[in-house]
């Protein structure tokens, strides 16, 4: 019996027009100087609980840096974050992909595209927990400081970047 899933974890994806879209991609990144790491849109998938607000924040941050989010509604984010393989000591409210990666959380635009531009052996970045003043959680309380994580298959994690 074959199993299918209703999260993209196993990152394989069907028929699209995204050889079409990759290339006008190009060619705008040509046009308007913008740099090639950037030039193919960004797609953010981000899994939310459909009731938080915070998530919707975090994507509109990412947009407001260039990112193309998609946002899913889903009350099986338990399922989501083991099929993405985050660490249950780094869960958070939401779970997006980009390219190959999971970011966990409210994970800076800054931080995400240091990880695209770098391209470490990891499988994402997470901000544990949903800390206060990070994209997504501003407020009238005083902002936290926090550390974006790295993490691996393994479960191993590394400090991605401090705020």
């Amino acid at each position: 019996m074959r199993h299918t899933s209703p999260f993209p974890f196993g990152f394989r994806s069907g028929p699209s027009s995204a050889p079409r879209r990759l290339v006008g991609a190009f060619v705008c990144a040509a046009v308007l100087g913008l740099p090639a790491a950037f030039a193919a849109g960004d797609e953010v998938t981000m899994y939310k609980d459909p009731n938080c607000g915070c998530c919707s924040k975090w994507a509109e941050h990412m947009r407001a840096h260039g990112f193309s989010v998609k946002e899913i509604g889903t009350p099986q984010m338990g399922a989501v974050k083991q099929a993405a393989g985050v660490p249950q000591a780094l869960g958070s409210c939401h779970t997006a992909k980009i390219g190959k990666y999971v970011i966990e959380g409210h994970v800076p635009a800054a931080d995400v595209k240091r990880l695209l531009a770098e391209k470490p052996a990891v499988v994402g970045l997470s901000a544990p927990g949903m800390p206060q003043g990070s994209p997504g959680m501003e407020g009238p309380f005083p902002a936290d400081r926090y550390d974006v994580v790295s993490f691996d298959r393994e479960g191993r994690t590394a400090v991605f970047a401090q705020h």
